[in-house]
C-alpha cells in the first residue's frame, strides 16, 4: 500500500512540475492610425498646402510587422520621400526610420500601401506613441502632411 501510495505521489508531483507556466497572454493584432495634415509639419510648411490624408493598418506586436496604407490628397506635387519617423505627438522632429517604398514618386493624390517588419526599438517607439509618418514634395521637402501614429 506504501508503494502505491508513493508511486502515486510521485506521479501527482511530475505532472503538476511539467505543467507549463505561462500567464502571458498574447497581444493581438492592433488597429494602426493617424490623420495626415500640414497643420501637424514640423517645421511648418514653406509652401502653403490643403493636403490631407489617413495612414490606417495593423500592427501585430509578436512579429512586430506593420501594415500600412496611405491614403491622401492635393499634395503641391508629386510625393519624394515618404516615410515613418522617430519623433513625439508633441511635433518633435526625428530622423527617418522607415521608408514606404511604394510612396515615392506616387502623384499629388492616391494611395499606396505595404508592410515592414519593424524593430524592437521601432515597435517600443509606435507602442509609446514616438512614431509619426509624412510625405514630402519638392515644395515642401521636410514634409507637406504628417500624421502622428497610434496603435491600439
Amino acid at each position: 500500500m506504501k508503494n502505491i501510495f508513493l508511486t502515486a505521489l510521485a506521479a501527482l508531483a511530475l505532472t503538476t512540475s511539467c505543467k507549463k507556466n505561462d500567464d502571458t497572454a498574447a497581444v493581438p493584432t492592433m488597429q494602426l492610425s493617424g490623420s495626415l495634415s500640414a497643420a501637424n509639419e514640423v517645421p511648418a510648411v514653406t509652401v502653403a498646402s490643403s493636403a490631407t490624408g489617413t495612414v490606417t493598418g495593423t500592427f501585430t506586436p509578436s512579429t512586430k510587422v506593420v501594415n500600412y496604407v496611405v491614403t491622401y490628397s492635393g499634395l503641391t506635387g508629386p510625393v519624394s520621400g515618404a516615410h515613418f519617423h522617430f519623433g513625439d505627438a508633441k511635433h518633435r522632429t526625428g530622423t527617418p526610420t522607415l521608408g514606404f517604398p511604394a510612396g515615392t514618386n506616387a502623384p499629388a493624390s492616391g494611395s499606396f500601401s505595404g508592410s515592414a517588419t519593424m524593430t524592437a526599438q521601432q515597435a517600443d517607439s509606435l507602442l509609446a506613441g514616438r512614431i509619426y509618418a509624412n510625405l514630402h514634395t519638392d515644395k515642401n521637402p521636410t514634409g507637406e502632411i504628417r500624421a502622428n501614429m497610434t496603435a491600439k
